[in-house]
């Protein structure tokens, strides 16, 4: 059965592999070819993709062996004869069951170390071919971000697509900020062998800058240059130490950290919001003069000479009078009854801009800390996804080998079929419960584990059901009972 099961397993393992790459080819062809790379860089692009597909393929694998080899057992009858032998199903599975807990150790280390390794390569690879041939990143109709430059092109053609046309440019400020536009009818992208500078000519076009002014006078008047060109050009410069393709970068997202690093990061954010939500509110709340902290009394008894008392003691007995007078002439029912009309008014206005201000402070803050509560979420998923992987190993075994035995089929018909539509239901339940996680919609744990905890009840029933040799669904008592429901519905008829 091990032998059977090794076979299963690694012919099944290089038959998704190979149509899970091609799958990776079609999306990536447009990107690669025709775009002046080397087949060898082409290769490792494929090869570094090679481990976060195995991430994939590794549970349908072993969803797909499980079935087939116990599928193929007891089409045979071997199950029968191994009962007739004592030996349960359970002695027959430990071997598997053992071997399959260590693949799932194997996995998690597969997703701790390995993974996070082949998404930097990934990642470098990509950036560092953006910037040393940039035609092979500038995606027709949408904007390209290439060294500081936001590069939108509604057509690319000539050779190695070097020639552009309707070409829309936003540059980047120091502070991320997009003050300069340009707009050109053409553009060439121009560059030799061992320079390190890309020359992006662009002709017939218009140049718009935003110009920021030093005073605060001069912000108001929103100084801004406009010019027309026949002929632009815009060197971009490749770093010495990028010429390489593969040269590392220090960047570090939530799929390039092990456990952990991820652990780590995720206090780390977690404070780090606590602190920016917390140094909002209170400048929220301070400009807006509310819930002001009450002013404890002073209980030291403070030593005040006889005049001073009598000045004090004179003093609040003319503000009582002042106050007594003014409520007896009219009574106030509204603050802004105090003040005069034109007073009331300003009072209105400055109010309603304070009001306009927060809101717009708010709103502006609100996008900033949904993008890093979300990143905070991506890493707590990214966390227990490494683990959740390993365990679905498991869980995907004890689902497929009880439902090989029950549908007594070998072969790769109908053990196929059902292997892949439980793998669809468990993969999309995974994809969409981790999108809801992303966005906070769900906590990132459950939607970590959520397709996992939803195949274990699955797993234990069929395991009950294969050990007690019966049906996938048992239908036979529900017949009976309407059976006998018509037969005594019969007889009071006949009577």
């Amino acid at each position: 059965m091990l032998k059977q099961f090794l076979y299963n397993f690694f012919s099944s393992f290089l038959i998704l592999m190979f149509i899970f790459i091609f799958q990776t080819i079609w999306l990536f062809i447009d990107d690669l070819a025709g775009k002046g790379l080397d087949i060898i860089i082409i290769g490792k692009f494929l090869f570094y993709l090679l481990p976060n597909l195995t991430e994939k393929v590794l549970p349908l694998t072993v969803l797909l062996s499980s079935i087939l080899t116990f599928g193929s057992f007891a089409e045979n009858y071997e199950f029968a004869a191994m009962k007739a032998s004592g030996i349960s199903l359970q002695r027959a599975m430990l071997p598997l069951i053992i071997l399959v807990t260590i693949l799932g150790g194997v996995a998690f280390f597969f997703a701790n170390s390995v993974i996070p390794a082949s998404e930097q390569k990934i990642y470098n690879l990509r950036r560092n071919i953006a910037t040393v041939k940039p035609a092979a990143v500038i995606v027709e109709g949408v904007f390209s971000d290439i060294e500081g430059l936001n590069i939108k092109v509604d057509q690319k053609y000539g050779d190695n697509d070097r020639y552009l046309r309707d070409v829309v440019i936003h540059r980047k400020t120091n502070l991320e900020k997009n003050n300069t536009v340009i707009k050109a009818k053409g553009g060439e992208l121009k560059s030799r062998e061992g320079s390190g500078i890309i020359q992006l000519v662009l002709s017939d076009g218009h140049y718009y800058e935003e110009i920021v002014s030093k005073s605060g006078s001069g912000k108001d008047k929103s100084p801004f240059t406009r010019s027309n060109f026949e002929t632009y050009t815009i060197n971009i410069e490749i770093p010495d130490n990028i010429q390489d393709l593969e040269e590392e970068r220090n960047v570090r997202t939530d799929k390039m950290k092990n456990v952990s690093r991820l652990n780590k990061d995720i206090d780390s954010i977690r404070e780090n919001n606590v602190k920016i939500v917390a140094a909002f509110s209170k400048n929220i709340t301070n400009r807006m003069g509310a819930f002001l902290p009450l002013i404890k009394p002073d209980t030291l008894p403070k030593k005040k000479s006889f005049k001073t008392t009598l000045d004090t003691a004179a003093l609040n007995s003319k503000k009582k009078k002042e106050i007594i007078k003014k409520t007896d002439t009219m009574p106030v029912t509204n603050v802004l009854d105090l003040y005069k009309e034109y007073q009331q008014m300003q009072i209105i206005g400055a109010a309603k801009n304070s009001l306009s201000n927060i809101l717009n402070s708010v709103l502006g803050k609100k996008e900033e800390l949904q993008r890093r509560y979300k990143i905070y979420n991506m890493h707590i998923l990214s966390l227990h996804k490494k683990f959740a992987l390993g365990l679905s190993c498991i869980i995907l075994f004890f689902v497929g080998a009880p439902l090989g035995a029950i549908i007594r089929k070998g072969g790769l018909g109908l053990p196929m079929v059902i292997a892949i539509v439980l793998f669809l239901t468990y993969y999309f339940i995974g994809v969409f419960a981790g999108n809801y996680a992303k966005e906070g919609n769900i906590h990132p744990i459950l939607g970590a584990w959520l397709s996992t905890l939803i195949m274990l009840p699955l797993g234990v029933y069929l395991t009950k059901r294969a050990t007690a040799d019966r049906g996938l669904m048992d239908f036979g008592h529900v017949i009976e009972k309407i059976k006998d429901f018509f037969r005594k519905k019969n007889k009071v008829t006949a009577s």
